[in-house]
């Protein structure tokens, strides 16, 4: 257990961050899984718009420091070419 006033303080503000990114995970999350189920669904336009939307959350999760850049850019890329799969 934290004894000294810097390390409650530490411990107040490890908290706050982990809600913060939590909820910023789970945003980032929710959007991958509407392109995806655009994609079950075989919608080529929904699952256009779907992954537009969420390109610019997943980089910004990786400037956030909630995911690292190469994890992001091969879902981008797995999710795109699924996409133009189902547009042909």
């Amino acid at each position: 257990m934290a004894n000294t006033v810097s390390a409650k303080k530490r411990v107040r503000q490890t908290i706050k961050r982990t809600e913060i990114k939590k909820s910023r995970r789970s945003r980032i999350r929710t959007f991958i899984r509407k392109v995806e189920e655009a994609i079950e669904a075989k919608d080529p336009k929904v699952a256009a718009e779907c992954l537009k939307a969420a390109q610019p959350e997943m980089m910004r999760g990786v400037t956030k420091g909630l995911f690292h850049k190469n994890t992001i850019s091969r879902t981008i890329s797995r999710l795109s070419s699924r996409v133009k799969a189902i547009a042909k």
